[in-house]
């Protein structure tokens, strides 16, 4: 039984009328301040800034005068009839491509590219080897050691190149040399006190291979290390937990969080160990018999031994040519690593 107690308007109110095409319109968002058609756009992106680039101007300035200017002599001179005539007569007349092509006909072309690549290889693959193990030694070790080796491997690499190179042929000397009278008095291998380490091709690579890993190793082991010390002790201990030895641990976590850091280490050293010079011309000056020319050696004498200043211009332009394509390569699974991460 219904009573009049005025509560029932609250009871049953009317619906709310739906809003359409007949009722009241609403109120449409206010156009953005660069919209005065109408038309919505698009927000601007904030302008780049021309700062970085000022920053960065003098520094490539430096590199163009420091780096690209010589490579365009270098160009140039390979493009030459660059010999001892024109050092005298100042004259040098353009012959193309005449260079490279006595380079191409040459009989040592095949020899020193093979050598070349095959000593980079090996200097490359042995350096971050050791420099590996170098990295995972340090990390096992207690603070003490750690920081005894790591002065050692600073040491190492302070020593200037062109002194280090004397040092170790003197090891290596037949008559005086440390190594051979070591050798000799393990009563072991023989009597080694006048063996000469440099008289063959294969010893000769050995022993300046050596010394630029010796050289090399402590960049590469230090940067490991600086790696390995980013990634969380956890992952080891729960990969522990799971019955994991130390190869599955280290294939599984190790490589792929050091990945980057390989890739980086790995293009350094395809670069510096592509234009190693100085060991080899100090200990070997290339012999015995061209046995340990490499791309390096055989530019230089052909331009100051051989006074053929061109040849030996287009000779260090292939080399240039060649590291460019193996870097481009190695920098383009460097940027796709870093994007997989």
């Amino acid at each position: 039984m219904a009573t009049d107690t005025g509560l029932e308007p609250e009871l049953n109110p009317e619906p709310a009328p739906t809003p359409t095409s007949t009722s009241m319109p609403t109120s449409a968002p206010a156009p953005t301040p660069a919209s005065t058609s109408g038309r919505p756009q698009a927000p601007r992106r904030p302008g780049r800034s021309a700062l970085p680039y000022a920053l960065l101007a003098p520094a490539g300035l430096i590199l163009a005068l420091v780096i690209g200017y010589p490579l365009v002599r270098l160009v140039i001179i390979s493009l030459q009839d660059y010999g001892l005539r024109a050092l005298f007569t100042g004259t040098t007349p353009w012959i193309g491509l005449a260079n490279y092509r006595a380079v191409w006909n040459d009989d040592q072309l095949v020899p020193v590219l093979v050598r070349t690549v095959g000593f980079c290889a090996a200097l490359v693959v042995g350096t971050l080897v050791i420099g590996m193990l170098t990295a995972l030694m340090m990390r096992a070790l207690g603070p003490g050691l750690r920081t005894a080796v790591t002065l050692s491997l600073i040491a190492a690499w302070a020593v200037p190149n062109v002194a280090a190179t004397l040092v170790w042929e003197w090891l290596f000397q037949p008559t005086y040399g440390v190594v051979n009278w070591l050798l000799t008095e393990a009563r072991v291998f023989g009597d080694f006190q006048q063996h000469n380490w440099l008289s063959q091709s294969l010893s000769a690579f050995g022993v300046v291979w050596t010394l630029v890993v010796w050289q090399s190793v402590p960049f590469v082991a230090l940067t490991l290390y600086a790696g390995l010390t980013q990634i969380p002790d956890e992952y080891y201990e729960a990969a522990e937990l799971d019955g994991a030895g130390y190869w599955s641990r280290f294939r599984v976590i190790t490589v792929p969080f050091l990945r980057p850091i390989l890739l980086l280490v790995g293009i350094m050293s395809v670069i510096w160990d592509f234009n190693v010079f100085n060991q080899i011309w100090i200990m070997t000056k290339g012999g015995p018999v061209n046995g340990t020319t490499t791309l390096g050696i055989w530019s230089f004498t052909k331009a100051f031994a051989g006074q053929s200043y061109g040849q030996g211009a287009a000779i260090a332009v292939v080399s240039v040519l060649l590291l460019l394509s193996l870097t481009v390569y190695y920098v383009r699974r460097l940027v796709r690593s870093g994007e997989e991460l």
